[in-house]
């Protein structure tokens, strides 16, 4: 696929796949591939989306993923309405493979959203337009967001008598202000990427040329620590959120005696001493 640094963009070829996948040396960059469509998520698209993440999680060489859309238009606008929420619905039998299959597990679809599958390791979202239903769920999933100007966030799916249940329910309210996760969920109203930013649901916003810079520069910073503390760290927030205080203490401490014993852990002590870059192996 081919990227500008700051831009995402796409191939217009209607047979290109639906969720691209491109190596960046350590960072796997993950991009939504239907910016005709505002990058809503078709069966192929969730299925594409969850073997991405297999990937990362699979592959030793990957220490990060970045998530965007292609083109300027949208993130996500989430479900496709024309397929996939028709087959979850059951107003419609499948028509190809990729219907098939998504139908036969629907596990999957929470697979690509990371409403079930637990990564260790970092992915960075790079919101290049409104982020709509499954959009900001699969963006509650990632961990550091920076989000272009003109992008905006919401969960409009009240106002279709469905519910968020890509993990917004059990996430938002954890994420931001419980007013404002009810304001959201409840009135289905989006809000912008300035006041997304002010009440801590992204980190940055910039302007669109410069969104793919940032997120690869957070990438380069992940992907330059310790990798093994740095899954330990997201390991340690995700087992300790909404536990006791004694509880999640607990499993800090048996994460920090797991890094301690590292080769990591000796190779940083010594690269400092040695006033000198780590090289850092994940061992």
């Amino acid at each position: 696929m081919p990227t500008l640094r700051g831009v995402p963009t796409a191939p217009t070829d209607p047979a290109a796949p639906a969720v691209l996948t491109q190596r960046h040396g350590s960072t796997l960059l993950v991009t939504l591939n239907r910016p005709d469509q505002r990058n809503a998520l078709t069966p192929e698209a969730y299925l594409r989306l969850a073997e991405a993440w297999y990937e990362l999680r699979d592959d030793r060489e990957l220490r990060v993923a970045i998530l965007t859309g292609a083109g300027t238009q949208a993130f996500s606008v989430g479900a496709d309405l024309r397929t996939s929420v028709p087959l979850l619905s059951r107003s419609r039998e499948p028509q190809d493979e990729w219907e098939e299959r998504f139908v036969s597990d629907l596990s999957i679809m929470n697979d690509a959203l990371l409403r079930n599958l637990v990564l260790t390791k970092p992915v960075v979202a790079a919101v290049n337009g409104p982020a709509i239903g499954a959009g900001t769920e699969m963006l509650q999933a990632t961990d550091l967001r920076i989000a272009a100007e003109h992008a905006t966030f919401g969960l409009p799916e009240v106002k279709r008598g469905l519910i968020p249940g890509g993990g917004s329910i059990t996430r938002l309210a954890r994420q931001i202000p419980w007013a404002v996760a009810a304001e959201m969920m409840l009135l289905g109203e989006p809000i912008s990427a300035s006041r997304a930013q002010a009440i801590g649901l992204v980190n940055d916003v910039v302007a669109t040329e410069e969104l793919l810079d940032r997120a690869f520069a957070y990438a380069d910073a992940l992907a330059s620590n310790g990798p093994l503390a740095v899954e330990a760290i997201k390991e340690g927030m995700i087992a300790g959120s909404g536990r006791p205080i004694e509880e999640a203490l607990e499993i800090e401490r048996r994460l920090v005696a797991r890094i301690f014993r590292t080769a990591d852990a000796v190779e940083g002590a010594r690269a400092f001493v040695e006033k000198r870059a780590p090289e850092f192996r994940g061992e």
